[in-house]
Parts: structure tokens; sequence; C-alpha cells
């Protein structure tokens, strides 16, 4: 059988580059920057490509579907990374937005090897999430041939999930096995076959844009605001109530009192503020109105 991989974009060695050891620091880190500059271009080719993917995951998640990454390496860990960002960013349940990574937590700091190469893992954990028709998994693999994220689309598909390849090769497998292909082309990488480079931050930009846009789709931000953030430390607080001042006009002392009932909850408190609620009160409101905080405040 022939080993497809050295054909693939993100495996061939690029010749500005075959000198790099013997160069000057400063040297390598412009030739660095110059390739990663690359990278939001090629994005920008395939941003027609993500929006119908983002547009078909929000409309799941508003039915009550979960959003599920899959990866392995490099991409596992950045699947990983993007959905633990949501729930202090959007105030969702850790349920919602999950990541996972071939060869579990354990391959999140270290290589697991042959992991990658477990199809039927792949497969496995998704029969364990009791993946199903309202849920989206995106698999993410920079060679789109990962057989651990390909068994586990194979298994979403067959279980009636939205399925989303994101790769960095054209033709990708990945891209054949999915409803949805985002394929960033990006080339060769400065070290040769080292995708968590040009290739990595590639897949860190779309998937910023699938959670983000996701959130902003399901009314999880009120303009460009994190409403929906618990105020859990000092920043996250001064954050909280700078927002509630902002959105209601309130001052210092209102905004703090209102935060401070609401339990941290920014979007509560604004309600409390705007609608002269108690905190249960502005809760019921916004549940009435599916936790839109416009619609609350408009109503």
């Amino acid at each position: 059988m022939i080993d497809p991989l050295p054909e693939l974009s993100t495996e061939q060695s690029d010749p500005r580059y075959s000198q790099i050891d013997r160069l000057p620091t400063e040297r390598i880190a412009r030739l660095m920057n110059q390739a990663d500059a690359a990278v939001p271009a090629a994005v920008a080719v395939v941003i027609p490509a993500i929006s119908a993917a983002i547009d078909a995951i929000a409309a799941r998640m508003g039915t009550g579907g979960r959003l599920l990454y899959v990866g392995a390496g490099t991409s596992g860990r950045l699947a990983v990374l993007d959905a633990s960002e949501c729930p202090p960013t959007f105030g969702t349940d850790p349920e919602l937005v999950q990541g996972i990574i071939a060869g579990g937590p354990e391959a999140l700091t270290r290589s697991v090897e042959g992991a990658e190469d477990d199809d039927e893992a792949g497969g496995a954990a998704m029969a364990g999430l009791d993946v199903g028709p309202l849920d989206s998994v995106v698999g993410v693999s920079a060679s789109g041939h990962a057989p651990f994220v390909l068994g586990a689309l194979a298994e979403a598909g067959r279980r009636g999930a939205l399925t989303v390849g994101l790769s960095c090769n054209d033709r990708a497998p990945l891209s054949a096995a999915a409803e949805h292909a985002i394929e960033v082309v990006v080339g060769p990488e400065v070290v040769t076959g080292s995708t968590r480079l040009k290739a990595g931050t590639a897949q860190k930009l779309v998937l910023n844009m699938i959670s983000t846009i996701s959130m902003v789709r399901l009314g999880r931000t009120y303009g460009n605001e994190m409403i929906e953030m618990s105020a859990m430390n000092s920043k996250l607080a001064g954050r909280a109530l700078r927002m509630v001042r902002d959105i209601t006009g309130a001052d210092h002392e209102t905004a703090a009192q209102a935060l401070d009932s609401a339990g941290g909850q920014a979007k509560t408190a604004v309600v409390m503020i705007q609608h002269g609620l108690d905190a249960a009160g502005a809760r019921a409101l916004l549940e009435s109105h599916g936790e839109r905080l416009s619609d609350a405040l408009s109503g």
C-alpha cells in the first residue's frame, strides 16, 4: 500500500528554510513571522465554508445539541483548549462544547503512542458520548488523514450527527467523510512536517470562529460583550462590573449591589437594574425570553 502522507503539502520541505540551523536567531524569527503572516489569508479563502458549517452547528445547538471537537496530537490539544474556554467566556455548561483528544487526558501533555492511528477508538469515543442527531462533531486533523478522527466522524455520521472536517490539505479524506469540509491549505512548515506551526495556527483561528460565532448566534453575547460570563475571579469581577455599568448607565454602587445580588451574573444584574426587579424576577424574565438579554430588555 502506498503511503499518501509524503505527498501532502504539510509534509513537504520548503527550500527557503533548509539552512535555518545556520542562521542567526533574529533571521529565523523573521522567517517564522513571515510564514505565519500567510495563515490569515489562507483562512480567508475558506470563510464561506466556515460560515456554512457554523450556521449548521448553531442551528443544532439551538435545539439542544452539543458541539464536539475531535482531534489527535496538536489538533486534539487545540480542540480541548477551545472547548475549555467556552464556560468562562460564554457561561456554558462544560458538557455543551467538548474537546476529545486521541489517547485521552494523558495526551494533553505527552504523546500517547498509537492513539492517533486507532480508528476504532475514535468511533468508541462517539458511542461513549452517546452522540445523536442534535449534535455537531468537528473533526480536526492537519493532514486530514488521522484514523482516530476519521473513525469518530464515521460513527458520528452513522448516528445522525452533523459532521465537519477541518484540515490543512486539499482533497483530504477527512473532507470526504464530512458534510462540511474546511480545508485551510497553508503549505509546508518552517520545520518540515511540524504541523503545530502554521497548520496549528490556522486550526486555532478556525476553531475561534466556530465557537465564538456559534455563541453569538445563540445569543450568548450582548453586542460584543461577554454578558453570560460569571465573575469567578477579581479580573472577571472587574470586567462584569464595568459591563453592567456601561450597559445600564448605573453608578458604581448600584451596579456592584446588583451584581452581588445576582451572584456575579452580569446579565441578571443588567435586567435587575433596567426593570427594577430582584434577582429571581430578572432570571424569570430572561427565561421567558429564551435567555437573550436584548429581548429581555426590549420586552
